[in-house]
């Protein structure tokens, strides 16, 4: 494990939000950091009402658009990559932090490998067994619509199967990586929401819950603990406890209204 020199990170608990909001604030934090008006930051969050995010580039056809207001859920499009996430039952984690801070610089591999080391931390913490994150996926399967069907490289899998979905963007000098942790639940829920109905049983044997993993109910301030403690101990940081300065909250309501809760942003593709 690499060592790091002792770095002071602002942690943030926000109350559980709508999916806009959720991504709104997140690109607010990326400017704030970008400004530097405030330290790096690793916030914990939850959704309400749950959502249904897609990946950047992911077109909108994925969507099976009358399962989801059906359902009362929610739809989003992340800013950044990867497939389609139903945010339900889970804690989801940002790290904000400029590009040539130590334990996210380099390319987009080698900071998901530093920051996984937090999480690893943080879930063994939980009692989460046979974590792996140390490693290539050299063989991809084909890219269905669901991100948590198969792993990219360094992200957490348990048994083979994938716990943690994480995506990352880059933007004014500033790595956004955020990710979602489910904690109970059917994994398989997400299928009746995409248009191509995938295979329920496909997504559960390749994707688990905390619940599943450790054998018990793990609730979302345990979850949040433990990986703020995960992050600390394993990447040297001193997290302070902190909320969105008045300026970030400006620029969240601004980013909700006029680009995350846009059917122009979220039916782009």
């Amino acid at each position: 494990m690499m060592s790091y020199p002792l770095a002071t990170w602002r942690l943030i608990r926000s109350a559980p939000a709508d999916g806009a909001t959720n991504m709104a604030v997140d690109e607010a934090i990326l400017r704030a950091v970008a400004e530097g008006r405030v330290p790096p930051t690793l916030r914990f969050y939850a959704w309400d009402p749950p959502c249904l995010s897609l990946g950047r580039a992911q077109p909108v056809a994925d969507v099976d658009l009358e399962a989801v207001r059906a359902a009362g859920f929610g739809l989003v499009r992340r800013p950044t990559g990867g497939r389609a996430i139903l945010h339900a039952d889970e804690l989801t984690y940002s790290v904000v932090a400029p590009q040539e801070e130590p334990r996210v610089c380099g390319s987009v591999v080698e900071s998901y490998r530093r920051l996984s080391q937090g999480l690893v931390s943080g879930l063994k913490r939980l009692g989460v067994p046979a974590l792996v994150a140390d490693e290539r996926v050299e063989n991809r399967r084909s890219a269905g619509p669901v991100c948590f069907e198969a792993p990219s490289d360094y992200e957490i899998t348990v048994g083979g199967r994938k716990l943690v979905g994480s995506a990352q963007m880059r933007a004014q000098g500033v790595i956004l990586q955020h990710g979602a942790l489910p904690l109970r639940g059917d994994i398989a829920r997400i299928c009746s929401l995409l248009s191509a109905k995938p295979e329920p049983a496909r997504v559960r044997a390749r994707a688990t819950t905390v619940e599943e993993a450790v054998g018990r109910l793990v609730a979302w301030d345990e979850a949040a603990d433990a990986l703020a403690a995960g992050f600390a101990g394993a990447l040297n940081l001193r997290l302070e406890p902190g909320e969105l300065t008045s300026q970030e909250l400006v620029w969240a309501a601004e980013l909700r209204d006029e680009k995350h809760a846009t059917d122009t942003w979220v039916g782009r593709l």
